[in-house]
């Protein structure tokens, strides 16, 4: 059965982006004839983040509330030793698996791939966290238990309620702003709506449109929101980046584009009710 979110897997792709996703597909397919995804993932979008991927492959736990964890890292293009590090580590082929795009797409991109081979191989819940070290993965379960217990459908983690250790004023500042906007919108209460570590149930991945290409935290949060679903958030610990820079752009940059995915999501919500 084909789900709202899966990519666009044909012989005579449209756009460049398809073709980029169906050679990724194809390329996984070819690494692992008969993948065994554990009902747990752990969903890694990496962009040039050699100097992290691996401590944070290393610290993600290989069981969370019970269920064993498959970690998936996406790759999404780039030209440093992110995928060598991937392959070269000690539980790839077991429990580690990667998906790697032959240019960039987006860290929107790079995670919708992964929603449809977690859902393809039949995991039943996905946690997302980012590459660069910010997220702690020891912290899963906080995230993953509301989810399992079915107390919630999507959990986000939320530096507020937790721990914030960077020093960007304005990010902290935009953070409180756009978790009351969203709230607002979406008839929710969250406190941290732009956090990328979250806990997923598979299904609701297949409920709800996603069409950006990058800033896909808000789009998922409305969306989810307006269809229904039960939207919790917990505490979290939010650490500086490990090594590198933003691929996100600087503040004014990040906060614009975030707030036009935003406004478009909502509207396109609306429409579809």
């Amino acid at each position: 059965m084909k789900h709202v979110n899966d990519p666009e897997v044909t012989s005579k792709p449209s756009t460049p982006a398809e073709l980029v996703q169906n050679m990724a597909l194809a390329d996984f397919n070819e690494r692992y004839p008969e993948p065994s995804f554990s009902p747990v993932v752990a969903l890694i979008a990496a962009y040039e983040e050699e100097g992290s991927i691996g401590k944070v492959i290393n610290d993600i736990p290989q069981t969370s509330c019970g269920f064993p964890v498959t970690t998936l890292v996406v790759v999404d293009g780039g030209d440093d030793a992110t995928e060598d590090i991937v392959k070269k580590h000690p539980r790839y082929g077991r429990d580690l698996y990667c998906c790697v795009f032959p240019v960039n797409l987006g860290h929107g991109v790079a995670l919708k791939v992964g929603y449809h081979l977690v859902n393809q191989y039949g995991a039943k819940y996905v946690v997302t966290l980012d590459a660069d070290g910010q997220n702690d993965p020891k912290e899963m379960d906080t995230l993953l238990e509301p989810v399992v217990s079915g107390e919630a459908d999507l959990v986000i983690g939320s530096r507020r309620l937790g721990s914030d250790n960077t020093v960007d004023k304005v990010r902290k500042a935009g953070v409180v702003f756009f978790g009351k906007l969203i709230s607002m919108m979406a008839h929710t209460k969250l406190t941290d709506t732009s956090n990328g570590y979250r806990a997923i149930r598979a299904d609701l991945l297949k409920d709800i449109t996603l069409e950006q290409p990058q800033y896909q935290t808000a789009e998922v949060v409305i969306a989810a929101a307006m269809h229904g679903w039960r939207i919790q958030d917990r505490p979290v610990t939010w650490h500086p980046r490990a090594s590198g820079t933003t691929k996100k752009g600087h503040n004014v940059w990040f906060g614009w584009n975030y707030a036009k995915v935003t406004l478009y999501t909502w509207i396109r919500e609306l429409r579809n009710r």
